[in-house]
């Protein structure tokens, strides 16, 4: 690795889904108003405009909604990732996700492919990746 890779932004809002990452959890924001449930960190539900917000456990299983193959990395320290795969992650209850898909046959996703989390070290961090199911065993 030529370089350490950014480490994630926390803020006020996104402090408590950090937090979760570290112990290899994926949350999601619930609305105790509406029940709508979402990924990105925020003060309000983005459907009724509520501030009373809840956190829950993603299963931390998707489907691959979509992809890119990364050829020519934007910053050095991913140079020796290339290639990679940016995919956006339709998780299970719903929420996309967009995260890297990892491991054995990463280079091999087609869009449907059942994916599950897994998380990579990023100094006091951690950050959410995926790695398909199938090959752990399971689609």
């Amino acid at each position: 690795m030529t370089g350490q890779r950014p480490e994630p932004f926390v803020n006020a809002d996104s402090e408590v889904y950090w937090a979760a990452t570290k112990e290899s959890r994926l949350v999601l924001q619930e609305c105790a108003d509406c029940g709508h449930l979402d990924l990105m960190p925020r003060h309000v539900c983005p459907k009724c405009w509520s501030a009373n917000r809840t956190w829950t456990d993603a299963v931390g299983t998707g489907t691959v909604h979509s992809f890119s193959i990364v050829h020519r990395a934007p910053l050095p320290v991913f140079r020796e990732d290339c290639p990679y795969v940016v995919a956006l992650i339709d998780l299970a209850e719903g929420p996309r996700i967009m995260t890297n898909i990892v491991g054995d046959g990463a280079l091999e996703v087609v869009i449907g492919d059942r994916v599950e989390v897994c998380f990579e070290d990023r100094g006091e961090a951690k950050v959410p990746q995926f790695r398909l199911a199938r090959a752990g065993g399971g689609s």
